[in-house]
């Protein structure tokens, strides 16, 4: 029963976490800085945004070589289904132009990635490829997961904004929110059973 729960929290975080990604691009007020790069890289490839994201997972993922990560099946599973289920709901849902419309699509998705992160990560079958990346650095350098962290994430921020990626306030309150928010919806999705010290710090896709 407890590995049917798990499965169940892990693939419905992974198309959760597809779906808010959707709901944040069609708010347009501004990406978390994954997002940001891979919406400038769809920008110039005219490649889907999912496309564009189960791409950067694999390339992400071959960087886990050198650095001796290995992946689970939820991080084999993260590399395609948040990307189908980002394309499948920019598929269904129209764009919009109402203020009135976007702010709360942008809340929605803001507080559903966050349910999806903590669904996944509960489910103990893996890091993200992004996620894996940073704990592999940490360990390979000796570095702080704080600065390893930051310094990826401004970087892809900073290529994703050359590229044309959206930052605006949805961007700060992803930062801002994030982390407040999967750690209380984690007292709510844990499944019992020995944690995985990994597993507890990291997020799908970002």
């Amino acid at each position: 029963m407890i590995l049917a729960r798990r499965l169940v929290h892990l693939y419905a975080g992974l198309a959760l976490f597809g779906v808010s990604v959707a709901l944040q691009l069609r708010a347009g007020l501004g990406l978390n800085a994954w997002d940001v790069f891979h919406q400038g890289v769809s920008r110039h490839t005219g490649l889907s945004l999912g496309t564009v994201v189960i791409l950067a997972s694999v390339a992400v993922l071959l960087l886990w070589i050198p650095l001796r990560e290995r992946p689970g099946i939820g991080t084999l599973s993260n590399v395609v289904l948040v990307g189908l289920c980002i394309d499948a709901t920019l598929h269904l849902l129209p764009s919009v132009r109402a203020l009135g419309v976007r702010v709360p699509l942008l809340l929605t998705g803001v507080v559903l990635n966050a349910l999806a992160t903590a669904l996944y990560i509960s489910a103990r079958f893996g890091p993200g490829p992004r996620d894996g990346l940073m704990t592999g650095l940490c360990r390979r350098t000796g570095r702080t997961t704080r600065l390893v962290r930051t310094g990826i994430e401004l970087t892809v921020l900073a290529l994703g904004f050359v590229l044309g990626g959206t930052i605006g306030v949805g961007t700060v309150l992803y930062a801002l929110a994030i982390g407040p928010l999967i750690q209380f919806f984690q007292k709510y999705v844990r499944i019992p059973g020995p944690p995985d010290t990994a597993a507890l710090t990291t997020a799908p896709a970002d």
